[in-house]
């Protein structure tokens, strides 16, 4: 029996201006990671920039059997992430695995 799959992942370039250490970079991600984990279950890594005290490359992945749905989704975490005040979406990428 084949069932429909869904693979969505996100990749989201992140600028955290404000932040002078990596312990304020990481708080700032760690507080988006748990509002969009709460929010959509979705999994997050920080994949990207792990040195770095104002940037970071985050991955978001989800899985369903709806692609709309799942395409919703992501596009909320998206929209979320460039609406966040302490932190700047500067790029990102959508892939269907």
């Amino acid at each position: 029996m084949e069932m429909p799959t869904t693979v969505g992942l996100v990749h989201l370039s992140l600028h955290v201006a404000e932040a002078t250490s990596l312990k304020d970079k990481r708080r700032v991600i760690k507080s988006f990671k748990a509002r969009m984990t709460n929010g959509y279950n979705v999994s997050i890594a920080e994949v990207g920039d792990l040195d770095s005290r104002r940037s970071a490359v985050l991955a978001v992945a989800m899985v369903g059997s709806d692609k709309r749905y799942v395409e919703g989704a992501m596009q909320k975490i998206v929209n979320a992430a460039a609406s966040q005040r302490d932190m700047i979406l500067v790029d990102y990428e959508l892939q269907w695995l």
